[in-house]
Formats: structure tokens, C-alpha cells, sequence
């Protein structure tokens, strides 16, 4: 691989975290993770209550984090977020947080986020989060992702076996919000990407 060639594949490799963020270090990527769980944590406050699991902006949340932070950290901030909430801290969903959380129908899904911050970030690093196109696909399956987790163990908790009882309160409230969300992340991503590059043109 030529000189220049290696040195392209570098740059689509990095993600947003490392082009604003270039200090590269343990500590920058445990202040990093950490600002990803704040995040993910704000937008659980915005929260609409439709059923035993409710309509959140953490889904949002976990697109951003992951894309900005890449495959590991994305990860490693969902890991986080989700044992902090299990311990104690008021971070999930409407304030919620404590062991007793593991009952709750919602909680398969804050499982599931782990894969979709890794799905997003495997994305950013190779520079889809840049395009439209290839960043709502990547988002959306993202937002696919935590449906794998979230609703077997929703049908679990709640005792469900009716196919068409778990898809009414599991999976069809959230297929628009879900685009929609994923839509907002495919817009604001290549946006920043191309300010990123405008600054650097002007330097």
C-alpha cells in the first residue's frame, strides 16, 4: 500500500471523537466514554409513556455515542451506562435505576444498545457516518439491533406468547420513532463532517 493510500485509510478510519478530540490516550478515552454516558443519559429524560416499555430519546443517544466514539468505546460507554444504572445511578428511563431494573420489560433493550453503539461505530469507521445515505443505513441498523435483545426478554417479563401481542407493544410503536431518530443522526453527522473539512480548508 503506498504512502498515500495508508494514509486515506487512516483518516476514514477515524471517527468524530478522534478528528475534534486528537489527544489519544487512556484517560482521553475514559473522559470520552464517560461524556458518552452523560449523553445517553440526558436523552432518557425525554421519555413518552405508550406501554410497559416507552418511547425514549436514548435510542438517539446510543447512535450519537456510538458514532462519535467508534466500535470499542461506543461499546464500552453502553457497558457502562448500563451497569451505573443497575447500581444505582437514575440514569435509565424515567429517572429508574437499581438492580431491581433487571425485572423491568424495557431492560432487554438497554442490553440490546451495547450491539447498536458497536454497530454505529463499526459504521464510523469506515466513513459512512459521512454520507447520507450510508449513515441512515447504518443507523437503522443500529436501531434494529436492541429489538433482538429487548424483545424476547420483553415477551419474558411480561409472560407474552402471542406473536401479535408482543409485536403491539414491542415493535410497532417504535418503527417511526425509530426512523425518525435514525433520520435526525444521518442528518446531523455528515453536517458536522463537512464543517470539520470547511475548517480545515480555511486553515
Amino acid at each position: 500500500m503506498s504512502t498515500a493510500a495508508a494514509s486515506s485509510a487512516q483518516t476514514s478510519s477515524l471517527v468524530l471523537a478522534d478528528r475534534l478530540v486528537p489527544r489519544r490516550g487512556v484517560l482521553t478515552d475514559v473522559g470520552l466514554i464517560a461524556g458518552g454516558v452523560v449523553v445517553v443519559s440526558l436523552l432518557a429524560l425525554v421519555e413518552f409513556r405508550i406501554g410497559p416499555v416507552p418511547i425514549t430519546g436514548q435510542t438517539l443517544g446510543v447512535m450519537l455515542v456510538g458514532s462519535a466514539l467508534g466500535m470499542r468505546r461506543g461499546a464500552a460507554a453502553l457497558t457502562t451506562y448500563m451497569v451505573a444504572g443497575l447500581m444505582g445511578a437514575p440514569i435509565f428511563a424515567g429517572g429508574a435505576g437499581g438492580p431491581a431494573y433487571l425485572l423491568a420489560p424495557s431492560f432487554g433493550f438497554i442490553v440490546g444498545f451495547v450491539a447498536a453503539a458497536a454497530i454505529a461505530g463499526w459504521a464510523a469507521e469506515r466513513a459512512w457516518d459521512r454520507h447520507v445515505l450510508l449513515a441512515m443505513v447504518g443507523f437503522l441498523l443500529a436501531t434494529a439491533a436492541p429489538f433482538l435483545v429487548g424483545v424476547p426478554y420483553m415477551a419474558g417479563v411480561l409472560h407474552l406468547s402471542d406473536p401479535a401481542a408482543i409485536a403491539a407493544i414491542g415493535v410497532t410503536p417504535f418503527i417511526v420513532p425509530g426512523v425518525i431518530k435514525a433520520g435526525v443522526a444521518a442528518a446531523i453527522f455528515p453536517a458536522v463532517w463537512a464543517l470539520v473539512r470547511r475548517l480545515d480548508s480555511d486553515r
